[in-house]
């Protein structure tokens, strides 16, 4: 490998000790995780919302497809919650457990795994301040990421989040949640209250309002340009110093509240001055407190179902691949008199039980939408569509930049790529990432729009340096540890087949490859996992 000609012989070392550790290990079991208390079972929830898309799909004369197999489904929840396909180790202990409630227990591992806390954070910020830059030394994206990591993996309350974030002080590195503020400092040390309220509407409440700023929104009468002058003026108050994140005059028990708005060339002293509001139940809003933390109180109130069906909306898409509603941030105003959707079911269910993202993720995981086959028998192409619409199959999806160098990487191993690997291992793994994105291309915060596939994506995938050191039967490469510890060819192959596709060679391929390793072997195996990284199969969510 081409890494390998700068690597100092006792950095090789180290190295070599990972490979004779993880080939060794290879073969010790994973152990089954323990029983979900009663008290979290999810059952109930999980039979509403069946029975809600049940009577969806007979109300539109809509037959759905069959359940697909639960490897298929393992790998989605893996790639919704790790970025990357399970590992091969994960795939026989996931088979080996027989009890019938395992896919809920191995998402409840998973969901306390660093893996996820480190992938689902990078989603969380995308959603919070994009993927720009923003200012220089006052914005730290990976002590925000960091800050995510740990709140995801220790369960907490989205709400409590929301809350951290909005009303967020001190610097930037020790209170993360500041972050979502400094970003929206301007050239002049100014704080863009204008972008903060864009912003808080669209990451929490799912709805664009940003044109509001000029004008009255064109297709939603909710919002307009008063509404959202009114909460800028929340964020009058920031201001970003050496000192961190505060509030101008905290010593003061009283202080003015000065938002101005100016026209463009004008001088800032004779602009309009514009009061702190609510485009709706003002009741919401605490009668005490600094302005950021009433706004943030009254975004997250138990009675805004913006705010549940938001994240509901934003997680079912980062599960599924698309939101229930399209685009997932701008949902429409929900109705008080209709009847409940999906997304006021998966949001009470999340505010029954302490506004967890682990509750929804483990509800949509559980549901059948998720669970049923990617295939259809369906030859009609209107009915197919209308399929699609009814979540009655589940939606073919290509896999973002990051699922695809994640499920690269892994599949070229055996064990998993964790934080249990050894350094070197996770620090090619970073690199890697960091360097095939920007090759690759980086989808950006609208992540869940859907993505079309390039000449240069597919180039980088069949000819790229990554893809070709990944590929040698060499001391560190996975083809090598598979025919290392593979008794036989055929298990070289299912082998290789459960490593990068989550499942077993059909009966003509398993034949085509036995053919091919009876000659040299060790390039045949490197042909075959170039095959399979580059078959679309491995490309998409399906």
């Amino acid at each position: 490998m081409r890494w390998l000609t700068w690597i100092s012989l006792p950095v090789l070392g180290l190295l070599l000790s990972a490979v004779v550790q993880t080939a060794g290990s290879v073969e010790t079991p994973l152990s089954a995780p323990p029983a979900v208390p009663e008290s979290q079972r999810l059952d109930a929830a999980v039979e509403r919302l069946n029975q809600y898309f049940q009577q969806r799909w007979q109300q539109a004369g809509v037959q759905p497809v069959a359940q697909a197999d639960e490897l298929t489904v393992f790998r989605r929840v893996s790639l919704a919650l790790f970025g990357c396909v399970p590992a091969l180790a994960e795939i026989k202990a996931f088979e080996q457990d027989l009890q019938p409630d395992r896919l809920d227990r191995w998402i409840v591992r998973m969901l306390r795994d660093e893996r996820f806390g480190r992938y689902f954070a990078d989603r969380l910020a995308r959603s919070l301040t994009g993927v720009e830059q923003g200012p220089l030394f006052i914005f730290r994206r990976d002590r925000l990421r960091d800050w995510l990591a740990e709140q995801v993996l220790a369960d907490a309350s989205w709400a409590r989040m929301t809350r951290d974030l909005i009303a967020a002080e001190g610097l930037w590195t020790d209170q993360p949640a500041a972050n979502f503020i400094t970003i929206a400092r301007m050239e002049n040390e100014e704080i863009d209250e204008t972008k903060l309220a864009g912003r808080t509407v669209r990451a929490f409440l799912g709805q664009r309002i940003d044109c509001a700023q000029c004008h009255d929104h064109p297709f939603d009468p909710q919002w307009k340009q008063p509404h959202f002058e009114g909460l800028a003026a929340w964020y009058c108050q920031a201001t970003v110093s050496l000192a961190g994140v505060t509030d101008f005059d905290r010593d003061k028990a009283e202080q003015p509240v000065v938002y101005r708005i100016t026209e463009p060339g004008r001088d800032s002293e004779s602009g309009r001055t514009v009061d702190p509001a609510v485009p709706f139940n003002a009741e919401w809003l605490p009668a005490t407190g600094s302005l950021r933390s009433r706004l943030a109180a009254w975004v997250t109130h138990p009675k805004n179902r913006r705010f549940e069906r938001a994240i509901a909306n934003r997680i079912w898409g980062l599960m599924i691949g698309r939101p229930l509603q399209d685009p997932v941030d701008d949902l429409p105003h929900p109705e008080d008199s209709a009847a409940p959707d999906a997304l006021d079911l998966l949001g009470s269910e999340f505010r029954n039980r302490g506004e967890r993202l682990s509750v929804l993720i483990r509800l949509i995981a559980l549901s059948q939408p998720f669970n049923l086959s990617s295939e259809s028998s369906e030859q009609d192409v209107l009915l197919l569509k209308q399929q699609q619409q009814q979540w009655a199959v589940f939606p073919l999806v290509r896999l973002r930049p990051e699922q695809v160098i994640g499920s690269l990487f892994q599949a070229g191993r055996v064990r998993m790529v964790d934080q249990n690997s050894h350094p070197l291992i996770r620090f090619q793994k970073l690199t890697s990432e960091n360097d095939f994105i920007q090759e690759y291309g980086d989808a950006g915060e609208d992540e869940l729009n859907p993505q079309s596939g390039t000449i240069t994506q597919s180039l980088l995938k069949m000819n790229g340096r990554f893809t070709a050191e990944s590929l040698k039967v060499d001391l560190l490469s996975g083809p090598a540890e598979v025919l290392q510890l593979s008794p036989d060819d055929a298990t070289v192959i299912e082998n290789s087949f459960l490593m990068c596709l989550t499942r077993r060679p059909a009966a003509a391929e398993q034949q085509y490859f036995l053919e091919q390793l009876k000659n040299n072997r060790s390039q045949a195996v490197e042909d075959l996992f170039w095959a399979l990284f580059n078959s679309p199969e491995f490309s998409w969510n399906h």
